[in-house]
């Protein structure tokens, strides 16, 4: 399904849950209707991928042609994905903070993408300058952990923020909204990579499931990615190729407001400017054109050309 939408990637939270959890968070009666078990331990165990299973993902991702990888939730499961050869290791937010982790995932050597939902700005300073020193190849994801997400807790701007902080890795955005118009938003910002939780159904049971998107969802949200990158374009402002034949049909020259006989010396009372035929001085040229002599009888409403003035090295055309 992934594929088909024109994702990039396929990742998964991986957890080696008595390293995750410690025994009473596992033994906590979990009665939520989201629940797979009477505990939180049982609910997590139901839930919860096998290795072989994960070995059985991969291969399937590589035989479809994407990459595959997870969230290494402890410790424990970095190191079986790191077994497994990743690509990159996601950090969830909810480790972002766990400075020993974060030192031994970044020794590992892989790229990393780091969520900081959660997380304060002096926190993600300290994350850097924990990570930069042993791995230089990572990125921050602006995130917040909610689910759903609603639209005035998403701080898109604080994409600006990292960006003007942390100018040497890329940022990019984790969403939990519905929808996609925020995270095409967070692209336009300079978003680099976009995590966002995919579901076959959002009735399905798990507080997820709402949160994410469906699969007509997911192509629908690449489709607008990939534009708005296409969009984002060039800083350099200037006549464009494409505009060639609008400027031609509407573009405005500057043409004489009255009768303008030869040897006269241009006013800018003597001056307008108008889609004309031919084509002369652009309008941002009509204050040069002041002061200059004319070489020619002008007709009123005639376009001023080149040839009707004395000194055209002088005016910018």
């Amino acid at each position: 399904v992934l594929q088909d939408c024109g994702a990039d990637c396929a990742k998964f939270q991986k957890s080696e849950l008595e390293y995750k959890f410690n025994k009473k968070a596992l033994e906590r009666p979990y009665t939520s209707k989201h629940s797979w078990g009477k505990t939180y331990g049982e609910h997590k165990r139901h839930l919860e991928f096998s290795h072989d299973q994960y070995r059985e993902l991969k291969k399937y991702a590589e035989e479809i042609g994407i990459f595959f990888t997870a969230s290494g939730m402890d410790e424990m499961a970095v190191e079986f994905l790191h077994e497994l050869d990743v690509p990159f290791f996601k950090v969830g937010s909810g480790d972002t903070n766990n400075f020993p982790y974060l030192e031994k995932t970044a020794k590992k050597g892989r790229p990393m993408v780091i969520s900081s939902g959660m997380q304060s700005m002096n926190t993600m300073h300290q994350v850097y300058q924990i990570v930069k020193p042993i791995n230089p190849n990572f990125c921050f994801l602006q995130c917040t952990s909610a689910y759903p997400l609603q639209p005035e807790d998403v701080n898109l701007r604080v994409i600006s923020a990292y960006q003007s902080a942390f100018p040497d890795i890329p940022i990019g955005y984790s969403g939990h909204e519905t929808g996609i118009a925020i995270s095409v938003a967070a692209v336009a910002m300079g978003a680099k990579v976009v995590e966002r939780h995919v579901t076959l159904d959002k009735t399905w049971k798990g507080s997820d499931h709402q949160a994410s998107l469906e699969p007509n969802e997911l192509a629908e949200l690449v489709k607008a990615i990939r534009t708005v990158e296409k969009a984002m374009g060039s800083p350099v402002k200037q006549l464009l190729p494409c505009e060639m034949a609008c400027n031609e049909k509407l573009g405005k020259s500057v043409v004489a407001k009255v009768t303008i006989p030869e040897g006269a010396v241009l006013t800018l009372d003597m001056l307008t400017v108008k889609v004309g035929e031919p084509k002369g001085f652009p309008p941002e040229a009509i204050f040069d054109l002041v002061g200059q002599k004319v070489k020619k009888n002008i007709e009123e409403d005639e376009t001023i050309t080149e040839q009707a003035v004395e000194n055209v090295k002088k005016v910018k055309c």
